[in-house]
Order: C-alpha cells, then sequence, then structure tokens
C-alpha cells in the first residue's frame, strides 16, 4: 500500500522556521499530525489570553534576583472587562494609584528607570520572559549608573499603564515589558515599550518598541542589548519614538548579531 500523505518539496525548509510550510496533503484534507498540531497551537493561543497571570508568584521571583517589586491592577475589574474594555486597562485603578503615589512621594531619589511588567494579551510571556530580560539589563544599567526603580508587576494590564505608574514613581523613562497578542507558533511573546517622560496622555509616536521577546525569537540578550541601545540615547537625546532610531544592530555583538537581523 502507498502512502497516504503526499510529502511536500519544501518539507526541508521546516527546521528554519516555525512556520506552518510544507504540511503535506492527505487526500483534499491536512495529515492528521499537523492539523493535530495547529489545534494544540490555537488551544495554547486561547490559554496565553485568557489564562490569568500569578502575579505573586512572578513578584517573588523577581524578589528573589534582587530587584524591588510593587504590585498593582488597571481599572479592568476582570478579564473579560479588560478584553472589551481596552480604555480600563490603560489607567491603574483606584488602589492602585493611591499606593504608587505614595510611594513616588516618600522616594529622595527619583529613579532614572521603571520596569512594568503587564500581562497583557498572554500572561505566559510575562511569566516566562520578563526576568530574563530584567537580569540580562540589570548588568548593563548598572555599569552606566542608572538608578532602577521598583519592578512594578500589573495585572489587566494594556501598554499605556506604564505612562501612569512612571508618572507617579517620577521615573524619567519606563519599559513596559508586557505580553503580546498570541499568534499560532508564538503563545509567549513578550514585547517592550519604552518612553521617555512618561505621564497620562502620551501618544505610541512617543514610544519605542521592541518585539517578540522570546527564546525562539529575539533573545533576552539581544533584546537587552536593544533595549540598552534604545535608554542610551534616550537620554543622551531627552526623548523617545519616532525621534530616536534603533541603530542597534551596527552594534550588535558577534554571538547575536544573526538572530538580531544582521545580513
Amino acid at each position: 500500500m502507498s502512502d497516504a500523505v503526499e510529502k511536500n518539496p519544501w518539507a526541508q525548509l521546516k527546521s528554519f522556521t516555525n512556520a506552518r510550510i510544507a504540511l503535506g496533503r492527505a487526500g483534499n484534507s491536512l495529515p492528521t499530525a499537523p492539523l493535530l498540531a495547529f489545534n494544540l497551537s490555537h488551544a495554547q493561543a486561547r490559554d496565553a489570553v485568557h489564562q490569568p497571570l500569578d502575579a505573586d508568584a512572578l513578584r517573588r521571583e523577581i524578589d528573589a534576583a534582587g530587584f524591588a517589586t510593587l504590585g498593582v491592577q488597571s481599572a479592568a475589574p476582570d478579564r473579560q472587562h479588560y478584553l472589551r474594555r481596552p480604555d480600563l486597562g490603560r489607567k491603574l485603578s483606584d488602589d492602585g494609584r493611591a499606593l504608587l503615589a505614595g510611594y513616588g512621594a516618600a522616594l529622595d531619589d527619583a529613579p532614572d528607570v521603571v520596569f512594568v511588567v503587564g500581562d497583557g494579551l498572554s500572561a505566559f510571556a510575562a511569566a516566562k520572559q520578563a526576568l530574563p530580560l530584567l537580569e540580562a539589563m540589570r548588568p548593563r544599567l548598572d555599569a552606566d549608573g542608572w538608578r532602577i526603580g521598583p519592578v512594578v508587576v500589573a495585572t489587566q494590564a494594556r501598554v499605556a499603564l506604564g505612562d501612569e505608574i512612571g508618572e507617579l514613581l517620577r521615573a524619567q523613562v519606563v519599559a513596559m515589558l508586557i505580553g503580546e497578542r498570541p499568534g499560532l507558533s508564538s503563545p509567549d511573546s513578550l514585547g517592550v515599550y519604552l518612553t521617555w517622560a512618561p505621564k497620562v496622555g502620551c501618544h505610541d509616536a512617543l514610544r519605542n518598541c521592541i518585539s517578540n521577546v522570546r527564546p525562539e525569537g529575539l533573545p533576552h540578550a539581544a533584546a537587552a542589548h536593544k533595549l540598552h541601545y534604545l535608554m542610551t540615547h534616550a537620554r543622551r537625546l531627552g526623548l523617545t519614538g519616532v525621534g530616536l532610531k534603533d541603530d542597534s544592530d551596527a552594534l550588535a555583538p558577534p554571538a547575536h548579531a544573526e538572530r538580531i537581523g544582521a545580513a
């Protein structure tokens, strides 16, 4: 009996990508294995969106790594409101605002940078990628004399939530590390949004973004290289966004140049 699955001539290219290529055919449909893999990936993407972030566990891990932490929630009371009312995810709850306002007012020296870890649309990403990136950033920032504020772990968070957090903590710059909308091959991708002089009302043109931070995408060390470059030049220029170009690839360490995208 002949093999019922018709092989795809691109099969040899599959080892170079997680994209769904060269799946083959079984009659007019997909073979069983790729179909089951697709269904699994779809379920993982849905779980990434709906599964809550264990913020207490993440804070314990970050604390154990030597960072101070604070925990807040946006004005979205639960996941359903978060998904249906994006505006609520962009502002703090009353309790969170009071906590950060008191903390910021009590600081003798305002921090240069505040990192916010938000669940966003993938709690998996925040739980898996944020701490390795923070640990990769710390020696770079310590060497340059940056004062690092408390890491704020925020639930039901949208990108703009970092603006209010940074403003209340009087930070020069805020870096929002947030779970990206999951794809079928990447349910745990982290995005990083950098905003100079954060305050309520900042728009997206004032930010720089680093996307797909994960071992299978942009590795943590390579992402830290990019973020450090952007932060260094943001401090020199006093801005982020469209006026700050990411030329870090030209300075990429050889070990990471290929993964960052050098020719």
